[in-house]
């Protein structure tokens, strides 16, 4: 069989896979009242053969929102809807982690009722940035971002029990894990840059200071889960939505050192190649997180192919990668891995927003014989 690491058994955390391929957190803007339905159900169990399958990002709480259409796990709605689709997965025989989501200031008023504005560490507005907005005529499309403003040190133990209370809510609805969404740009990578992060409180500063919410947010949603059933997702480098950071590899060690002291299931690392985010972890790099990164499994996501993913393993320097377009367009892609067989093209057109079309209409090798 080819790819025969790829494929293999793998244990993260408390929770055995039958491979390492992981679905990668896809936003797909598909839930006009951000609640899950039929759709998402059909389109996760689709795609349960995946070793892992790591949910769109979901919202935390109204405030947390930057996209309109996305979904969300702060009303009794949303928890219900996600517990359908979790249900769906299980049944499908698959396994599913519930991505937590704050989008920092990579939003606007028009995407909240009230039109408050977004938070962030500083306010400093995400030059070039956009978010997506429903407008008056009720048409839908990018917006630029709004200047936010700087969450008062008093707000932030709210931020943190946000978090809790998404992660509860996510073990109710039956989520066999959840991942901290600390990278691309957003709150918590916010409050990780140094271009992002202006603040002389305990909360700014230093690398130890910039990490402290990310780290604070790691542990209330442990304190909810446990440790072996929480990963998080960063991603070192990264200059997208006008952030920019001096010190991106000192950050990056020390999470993967406090992360591994507090021996969570995984380290999830994204090296995009979209949005002018093009990253190339270097070999060195990736020796010194597993280094310092032990005893959890390490995946790396961003143009990975199954040949790529099979030397990342054989070389040690990861344990999976997360697949992300291929899953869009290939619902059984691990069927395709393990016969080599060629994938379908994914339409670019159909990513975000709209209906079944480019969503759940993806043929399996079966459907298209």
């Amino acid at each position: 069989m080819p790819y025969d690491k790829l494929l293999s058994p793998i244990r993260f955390g408390s929770l055995e896979l039958p491979n390492r391929v992981v679905m990668a957190p896809l936003t797909r803007a598909r839930c006009p009242d951000l609640v899950p339905g039929e759709m998402q159900q059909t389109y996760y169990a689709q795609r349960a053969n995946a070793g892992l399958i790591i949910s769109e990002a979901t919202n935390i709480s109204e405030s947390a929102r930057g996209y309109v259409y996305t979904p969300g796990i702060f009303t009794d709605e949303q928890e219900a809807g996600w517990s359908k689709v979790v249900d769906a997965v299980h049944d499908a025989g698959g396994r599913m982690c519930l991505q937590l989501w704050h989008v920092g200031r990579i939003g606007h008023g028009m995407v909240h009722p009230d039109g408050r504005k977004p938070v962030a560490p500083s306010a400093l507005k995400a030059e070039g940035a956009e978010c997506y907005v429903e407008f008056e005529d009720g048409s839908s499309g990018n917006h630029p971002t709004s200047t936010p403003r700087a969450l008062e040190t008093k707000e932030i133990p709210d931020v943190i029990d946000e978090y809790r209370q998404a992660a509860i809510r996510a073990k109710r609805a039956g989520f066999d894990m959840v991942e901290v969404h600390a990278a691309n740009a957003y709150l918590l990578q916010q409050f990780m840059a140094t271009g992002a992060n202006k603040r002389t409180d305990a909360y700014g500063g230093s690398v130890e200071n910039r990490a402290r919410l990310t780290l604070e947010v790691v542990d209330a949603v442990v304190e909810v889960m446990g440790a072996d059933r929480v990963g998080i997702r960063i991603s070192p480098f990264i200059e997208i939505f006008g952030l920019t950071d001096d010190e991106p590899k000192a950050m990056a060690f020390h999470l993967a050192e406090q992360l591994e002291q507090r021996g969570l299931a995984y380290l999830h690392i994204n090296e995009p190649d979209w949005a002018g985010g093009d990253i190339k972890l270097t070999d060195d790099f990736r020796a010194a997180m597993r280094q310092r990164f032990a005893s959890g499994a390490l995946i790396y996501c961003g143009h990975y192919t199954a040949e790529r993913a099979e030397k990342l393993i054989e070389d040690d320097y990861g344990d999976g990668a997360a697949f992300g377009r291929p899953y869009i367009a290939n619902p059984d892609l691990v069927a395709r891995f393990a016969r080599d067989a060629a994938l379908n093209e994914p339409d670019p057109s159909t990513f975000y927003g709209g209906d079944e079309h480019g969503y759940t209409d993806y043929p399996t090798l079966e459907q298209a014989q």
